[in-house]
């Protein structure tokens, strides 16, 4: 086990703890990151080894990492769970909160050894670190790393799940109405409530309902893009009666800087050389797979399209949608053409730019050619590409995406969803794909939603701003100086 003990006496020093998967490895470590480099603290950043993505090696052994933050790597459990065969390929999610049980049995000297560090900052999927923290006299805040909406109906599931006694909640003939919330629609339910009687929604209740046990909760969003939400939670009685704890709006925080290997590289260079806003980019996040019947209508519907594109592409999946979640940033050994429609390589030479697996997606986001992202609107994309200032084509997958996606396209307008054709089994048509492409790139509507991205961009930078009392920078101000006052 690699560690390393606080240099100097008069930092203090925080641990952050996150789960598996790239979609909480990646926003843990950019906050571990802020808080080493503009705060000043001594951060040990403890890294679950088991089942370790490509891309997770690549982010966490990289040489530019500041003096301060230090990778804390936990080695795998000597006697890990064993998931029956047939949940081994699917619900990643039970197989994340298998991982994370067996490999913090040794928190407890983990946390010892590094001298007991001030405070530990928990991914939502980590929560055993309480019991564990509370005999240290280590406070515990979580790092909710998904939407503010999300939290507030993590804090309202346990009160559903007790009410709610003879039925589904996907079965309700009425929206979920979470206190002082939008009122969230039954087929936009997170994947993980949608059957009661498997282990996946048993540990997501697990999770949630321990939620108010941290010290504090640091949410990844800024007042302007989720306002209503964050008054409920600290306005509203019924998180006060729970009591929720105290929340810190610090976002958001996405990649400053990542790795650019040689595809990525490629991919940037052929970015360079499109016109403004003129390129469709293509990813469906860490773990997103489609089914072969999706794969091929999506390539032809943009060839028909006529736009540019870069298409983030792996190969087809059509048992799980989570396929890809615990080999983000394999090379996809492959080769597209043996799933791409015949021909298609070579007739969208020029228009479009294939790469396998994993891009530099902040780069492209940021890029001056990049016109729209099409998305599983997983919240750190949804971030990232509203801190550019990117509208978006919504494509939802698993897990909140589907209550992400509604949210961006009706209540916010930076996006578009495309229609299912229930005649095809709930695959989007070729036509459909065409039009949705289109329609961001060309139309007025797409402009409107271009402008909207843009303000949020405007939106998230003032929050962020260190000089000029920005929301979010200073939320984690408040909570740094906490810290500090309660050194010994």
């Amino acid at each position: 086990m690699s560690m390393a003990r606080s240099e100097t006496a008069n930092n203090l020093h925080v641990a952050v703890l996150p789960s598996p998967g790239m979609g909480h490895i990646i926003p843990l470590f950019n906050l571990a990151n802020r808080l080493a480099t503009d705060h000043g603290c001594h951060v040990s950043y403890l890294n679950i080894t088991a089942e370790a993505s490509a891309a997770q090696t690549q982010l966490l052994t990289s040489p530019n990492l500041p003096p301060n933050l230090h990778i804390v790597h936990i080695p795998p459990a000597k006697q890990p769970t064993h998931l029956p065969q047939e949940e081994q390929s699917t619900l990643a999610f039970t197989r994340l909160c298998h991982i994370v049980d067996d490999n913090l049995r040794e928190l407890k000297s983990i946390l010892l050894h590094l001298g007991k560090p001030k405070a530990l900052i928990i991914d939502i999927f980590c929560t055993q670190a309480f019991e564990v923290c509370k005999q240290l006299s280590i406070p515990v805040y979580t790092f909710y790393t998904a939407s503010a909406a999300l939290f507030a109906f993590s804090l309202y599931l346990p009160v559903m799940d007790r009410e709610i006694i003879d039925c589904e909640f996907v079965d309700l003939p009425e929206p979920i109405r979470v206190p002082g919330c939008s009122p969230i629609r039954t087929e936009d339910l997170i994947t993980q409530v949608t059957n009661r009687k498997i282990e996946e929604y048993k540990w997501f209740l697990f999770h949630s309902s321990r939620l108010p046990m941290a010290a504090g909760t640091l949410l990844n969003t800024w007042n302007e893009f989720e306002p209503i939400t964050l008054k409920a939670i600290k306005e509203n009685p019924f998180y006060h009666q729970i009591p929720a704890p105290p929340i810190y709006p610090i976002g958001p925080l996405i990649k400053e800087t990542e790795p650019i290997t040689k595809s990525g590289a490629e991919c940037l260079a052929w970015l360079d050389s499109q016109p403004p806003e003129s390129v469709v980019f293509v990813a469906l996040g860490s773990g997103g797979s489609l089914t072969e019947l999706q794969l091929t209508e999506v390539a032809w519907g943009l060839e028909l399209s006529g736009q540019r594109f870069i298409w983030v592409i792996r190969a087809p999946s059509d048992v799980d949608p989570t396929a890809a979640f615990f080999k983000a940033g394999d090379t996809d050994s492959d080769d597209p053409r043996t799933f791409l429609p015949a021909g298609f390589v070579e007739r969208t030479k020029g228009v479009g730019h294939l790469v396998s697996s994993w891009a530099p997606q902040a780069k492209v986001l940021g890029h001056r050619s990049t016109g729209a992202f099409w998305s599983h609107c997983g919240w750190n994309s949804t971030l990232e590409s509203m801190t550019y200032g990117v509208p978006m084509i919504a494509w939802p997958l698993y897990a909140e995406q589907r209550m992400n996606a509604s949210v961006l396209v009706e209540d916010i307008g930076v996006a578009v969803k495309p229609a299912v054709d229930p005649g095809m089994g709930e695959v989007v048509t070729r036509e459909e794909i065409k039009r949705v492409v289109s329609k961001i790139i060309e139309s007025e509507e797409g402009k409107a939603m271009r402008r909207k991205a843009r303000e949020l961009s405007q939106s998230a930078a003032k929050a962020l701003n260190s000089s000029g009392n920005g929301s979010s920078y200073e939320s984690l101000v408040r909570l740094v100086h906490k810290w500090k006052a309660n050194q010994v």
